[in-house]
């Protein structure tokens, strides 16, 4: 589903990625890990279309994306998803809100709409919240929120960067295995992170950017 031939991204003179190559098959579990400033977001906003590599190629089912014209990107973003470390929500706004703009404004019908907003939340187990205001809600639930807004599409696709970086433990596992659910539907999961302990408890697929090969 995604390959990563050589690529290579240079920020100020400094080689972020170099020479990297990786592949990740459909329906995936992957966390990407290293420490900071090894490259993590940066493959994850590579993918996502948000920067292009200097050398090398990636290939998006079946199509490369490396140096792809900027029009074409919102429609390959259709089958991404795309969750931050800080979710990003619209805190004065209700959690319906929050999840129901991404469908609107790609002309979904007001029913679609709502039964689609209420199923992403029964998967994240959020749909007592419904018209909850967002500033209102925990951390961890905030982060529910940003994964149903990212999953609503039915994304091929789901990248997190760093999602649970500013949770506790418990919140942090719990928000994990709501993405594992979210896995078990058909959706591949990219995860970059540096939360090892969480890693290892999930038993997942690792990409380490920590020794990634380098001219």
């Amino acid at each position: 589903m995604i390959q990563l031939n050589n690529v290579t991204k240079v920020y100020n003179g400094i080689p972020v990625l170099e020479n990297f190559t990786a592949k990740i098959d459909k329906g995936e579990f992957v966390f990407i890990c290293g420490p900071t400033g090894s490259g993590k977001s940066t493959l994850l906003k590579l993918i996502f279309c948000e920067e292009i590599p200097d050398s090398g190629q990636i290939i998006f089912q079946d199509e490369d994306i490396s140096d792809i014209n900027r029009s074409r990107i919102p429609y390959i973003r259709r089958s991404i998803g795309f969750v931050f470390q800080d979710s990003r929500l619209l805190l004065h706004k209700t959690v319906y809100d929050n999840i129901s703009i991404v469908l609107r404004v790609t002309g979904f019908s007001w029913k679609d709409t709502e039964n689609r907003v209420k199923e992403t939340l029964r998967l994240v187990g959020m749909e007592d919240r419904i018209y909850a205001v967002s500033k209102e809600l925990s951390g961890g639930e905030q982060q529910k929120v940003a994964i149903s807004r990212a999953i609503v599409k039915d994304p091929l696709v789901l990248l997190a960067d760093e999602p649970t970086g500013n949770l506790d433990s418990k919140s942090a596992l719990e928000i994990f295995q709501i993405l594992e659910k979210v896995n078990k539907t058909g959706t591949t999961i990219v995860i970059a992170t540096h939360d090892y302990d969480i890693v290892n408890k999930m038993k997942k697929k690792v990409i380490s950017l920590e020794n990634a090969q380098r001219a």
